[in-house]
């Protein structure tokens, strides 16, 4: 990677060349009140609405109480965890179910090739569940009566609740018993260390204390991260503890971690269960802890509370105050208001749960969406917009992932019989394939890694990025060179079958030169060949005689198809569900032989006809992208705002799909894409300000520090 010198020395040259302002408005953004505005806040309990502290490598989701007290209520909506990029699980393989069970060979062109399609089989199922993102721990409130009962959530009143995201600090106020309860909740910058400080006279009464929870892990699809009832599989010990600190590790299986606790003022702990642990603080009036949770046992205790909140505020003021900013409230468009709240929001979110060094989940660390597992395909939507907000080194630490894992990405394509490497879909931090009747058979998160490197290299214009990405971008291209094939009645190159596209309604045996693919492999194998140029080294005569004979675009009747296969899309109400991909050809990507009148009538159709219900939270941005390009800036904004269900926006910024699926995170950073795109302008844009918002007045876009799209 780019050292911070390096970096910081580039990034300022360029800004200096080409920070965009509105030239009516040269006045810096006050940045402080575009955060401020929309601040987050609630004065009731909201299970949608759950706030969360991180730094994107750990998070931490907390009730009305500023901690994770009454779980229960957020359970089936959005539940209150505590998630960490390195927690991992696996349940024994008692069965010793083994990949090669999962594989089923299907005809390409006269060949076998193997496949992990058995997802319903027994080792299929178990292969995808482990590992598993793990639930850390519980940490939340136990409040009492006189009686020595629990509480409930019903009796708390007066709640003033705040997620302060200038300080990365959620300000829970609230009474409970008759009096005032007050806690500041922040997760450390750098370290998976949470910490609150906590003010109330209930204090050292024996009705206000911490509670510690430990669960098992789950094999569950999604918000349940947690088993709670297995405790004779995992272990919770107290290893040592003194007057203001104590040390918990945890057992599960193969896996090992830490919980150690600091406090300021007098406690002391206790464990009441096998998995539970009571913080009995006796101070009056004020207290305060940090629980850091760790990998490896930890030799150091935490910061203070104090120290934590400190770091939090200098962090968050840091990141509002460097980077892309965007204003619009001087817009008189109703709209223009709550896009700008999402924008606000998702930059916050991405931060706190995107933007580790492992590709995140779509539910990021809050819970786990396919086991908390990543895909590729996904990571784009994820992380393309960190660059273009001048903060590409939130995704820089992701991408030596792929480094990581080029040897299992190698051993699939030879598996299969391609050159080079396949890059899996629904995967983990190994690298290694989840069996799926879907996922193992996209290829659209194949040329990936080669946008995101010239993504980067056009950002920092220098030649250690061509040297850094070479081998993936090299290696990525010889697969997908190996992978199209010549059919020589028709005299070009074919994508497919077997294969599903990004719009994922076909069966694999069927698709054939899907638009989007086809689009992206004529950019991937495009943007390899200028690398060869760059670099001085002689062109691959095999990736030019695939791209020179690569299928076109599919087209009909004046319309983009979805793929070859698919003539009749408009048509047939299959072929208008799920991702209009299409769209993607000319939005996400700049592929240049794109007749902008048929792309035109292709965004109208898809705008009139599509089943809307049936989409995901990334198709609204990238339907904004291909209005703009196309100079259709009204429509991209009715995009970016289109009043259904897939495109709404929380309370506390998450885009919500359905009651499975209750935050989103590719939809926040899809729409931090689009918008810098909107105002900064992409490839081939006209020379105005911000070409992609409409030009007649009702929007007025303040920008700084934002980079075109390619």
């Amino acid at each position: 990677m780019k050292s911070l010198v390096l970096a910081i020395f580039v990034v300022s040259s360029f800004f200096i060349l080409s920070c965009n302002f509105n030239p009516d408005h040269q006045k810096p953004i006050d940045r402080r009140a575009l955060v401020q505005r929309h601040i987050p806040t609630l004065s009731q309990s909201d299970s949608l609405s759950p706030f969360t502290v991180g730094n994107g490598a750990f998070a931490y989701t907390v009730d009305i109480t500023g901690l994770q007290t009454f779980p229960d209520y957020y359970e089936e909506f959005i539940p209150l965890g505590t998630l960490a990029q390195w927690g991992w699980h696996s349940v024994p393989n008692t069965e010793g179910y083994r990949f090669e069970q999962t594989l089923k060979d299907y005809d390409t062109y006269g060949r076998p090739v193997s496949y992990a399609y058995h997802q319903n089989s027994e080792a299929g199922q178990w292969l995808r569940a482990n590992p598993h993102r793990l639930h850390l721990g519980q940490i939340g409130f136990s409040i009492k009566n006189d009686n020595g009962k629990d509480v409930p959530l019903s009796e708390l009143t007066h709640i003033d609740q705040e997620a302060d995201i200038w300080e990365g600090i959620i300000k829970s106020n609230f009474s409970v018993l008759d009096e005032s309860v007050s806690v500041q909740t922040a997760v450390h910058p750098q370290e998976d260390q949470l910490a609150a400080t906590i003010t109330s006279p209930l204090l050292g009464s024996g009705n206000l204390d911490i509670r510690l929870d430990f669960p098992y892990g789950s094999q569950s699809w999604g918000k349940k991260t947690a088993v709670w009832d297995q405790p004779e599989a995992h272990t919770s010990t107290l290893v040592s503890q003194d007057n203001h600190s104590a040390l918990i590790r945890r057992d599960l299986d193969t896996t090992r971690y830490f919980v150690q606790l600091t406090w300021q003022g007098e406690a002391v702990i206790q464990q009441t269960e096998s998995h539970s642990f009571i913080l009995d603080i006796q101070s009056d009036s004020l207290f305060s802890f940090s629980a850091r949770f760790s990998r490896d046992e930890p030799d150091t205790n935490p910061q203070p509370a104090e120290e934590v909140l400190a770091a939090s505020k200098t962090h968050w003021k840091n990141f509002w105050e460097t980077g892309g900013a965007i204003d619009l409230s001087e817009s008189t468009d109703p709209r223009a208001h709550e896009l700008e709240r999402r924008i606000v929001l998702s930059r916050y979110l991405t931060a706190i749960q995107t933007s580790g060094s492992l590709p995140p989940a779509e539910t990021g660390l809050t819970y786990n969406s396919w086991y908390g597992k990543f895909h590729l395909e996904m990571h784009w939507w994820h992380g393309v917009h960190y660059v273009l907000w001048d903060k590409p080194e939130l995704f820089e630490k992701s991408l030596d992932y792929y480094t990581d894992i080029l040897p299992a990405a190698r051993t699939k394509a030879k598996r299969q019989g391609y050159e080079g490497v396949r890059w899996p879909k629904m995967t983990d931090y190994r690298g290694a394939e989840s069996p799926s009747t879907i996922g193992v058979f996209l290829i659209w998160q194949q040329p990936n890694p080669i946008y995101y490197a010239e993504l980067l290299y056009q950002y920092y214009d220098d030649e250690s990025i061509l040297n850094e990405y070479k081998d993936i971008v090299f290696e990525t291209a010889d697969f997908m060179a190996s992978y199209a094939h010549f059919d020589s009645t028709k005299g070009r190159y074919m994508l497919g079958p077997p294969l599903i596209p990004a719009q994922e309604r076909y069966e694999p045996e069927e698709a054939v030169n899907p638009a989007f693919e086809v689009a992206y492999w004529q950019f991937g194998l495009q943007t390899a060949m200028k690398w060869k140029e760059r670099l001085g080294e002689a062109p691959d005569s095999t990736w030019a005689k695939v791209l020179n004979h690569l299928s076109p675009l599919p087209q009909n009747n004046g319309y983009y198809q979805n793929a070859e296969n698919a003539m009749n899309t408009f048509q047939d109400e299959r072929h208008r569900t799920d991702h209009p991909s299409v769209l993607g050809v000319f939005g996400m990507l700049p592929t240049q032989n794109v007749d902008q009148d048929m792309m035109r009538a292709t965004l109208e159709q898809v705008m009139q006809s599509w089943d809307w219900s049936d989409t995901w939270g990334w198709d609204y941005p990238m339907t904004a992208m291909n209005a703009a390009r196309l100079g259709e800036p009204e429509t991209a904004i009715n995009a970016l705002l289109m009043d259904v269900q897939k495109n709404r926006y929380l309370n506390n910024g998450h885009n919500y799909q359905d009651e499975n699926l209750t935050i989103y995170l590719p939809g926040n950073g899809g729409l931090l894409t689009a918008v810098a795109m909107m105002a900064a302008g992409w490839e081939g844009a006209p020379d105005i300000h911000a070409p992609g918002f409409p030009q007649d007045g009702s929007w007025v876009v303040k920008y700084e520090n934002l980079h075109p799209l390619p």
